[in-house]
């Protein structure tokens, strides 16, 4: 069994709450409130400049050039591809790009991107490559399973087709292969790898959540 396998299997409990959460459920039916998507959207688009941050970073901790080419090219992909769809998403939902960079982020939100970035600065390359890998296969399982669960065409239809294409099954087949090789090089660091798996996972459901709710500060 491979590192990036044991580690889902560590965290299948986590993986099949996210399956049944309500805004994965809705979202795959074509119900999910418009508002609670429109809401994703805005703060998916703030997570992903901290994400793609982290690949960054990783990047160039990285000591070999092949881990270093990829890490840097999930950077700019995530930079251009993923967030150009973001702002495609945004646009459709009457959200322009001047709105997408003032939104101030959810307390979810905010502790997700904190826990990305210090164990990017803090962390090791090892434990970088388990923090990163839960949002890319998470979304890459959810958008399999959301496509299991439509049974017609539906205005959330794009969504699922992009979390399910070609070009982010290679994305997210590069972190597993970056998983694998972190978990062969450096067994002493699995345990750290696991920590840092399972807290981005519970993080990924709270998003879910977070959505769903319309999270606020309160005050």
């Amino acid at each position: 069994m491979t590192f990036s396998d044991r580690l889902l299997e560590d965290g299948e409990h986590v993986w099949e709450a996210q399956k049944e959460h309500p805004f994965v459920v809705e979202l795959a039916e074509g119900s999910l409130d418009e508002e609670a998507f429109r809401y994703w959207i805005k703060q998916d688009y703030r997570y992903l400049l901290d994400y793609a941050r982290l690949f960054a970073i990783a990047g160039a901790k990285a000591r070999d050039e092949e881990t270093m080419t990829e890490l840097l090219h999930v950077a700019h992909s995530t930079l251009s591809d993923e967030m150009d769809l973001h702002r495609e998403f945004a646009a459709e939902y009457g959200i322009g790009r001047a709105e997408l960079e003032r939104v101030r982020k959810s307390p979810t939100c905010e502790a997700y991107t904190d826990f990305l970035i210090r164990t990017a600065y803090e962390g090791s390359i090892a434990e970088i490559a388990a923090a990163l890998f839960p949002c890319g296969q998470g979304f890459l399982d959810i958008g399999a399973h959301t496509a299991e669960l439509a049974t017609e065409e539906h205005r959330y239809t794009p969504w699922i087709e992009t979390y399910t294409s070609e070009e982010f099954r290679e994305v997210v087949g590069l972190m597993r292969d970056f998983v694998d090789r972190c978990g062969e090089r450096y067994p002493g660091e699995h345990d750290a790898m696991r920590e840092a798996f399972l807290t981005s996972a519970r993080l990924e459901y709270r998003f879910w959540e977070m959505a769903y709710t319309r999270e606020t500060w309160g005050i």
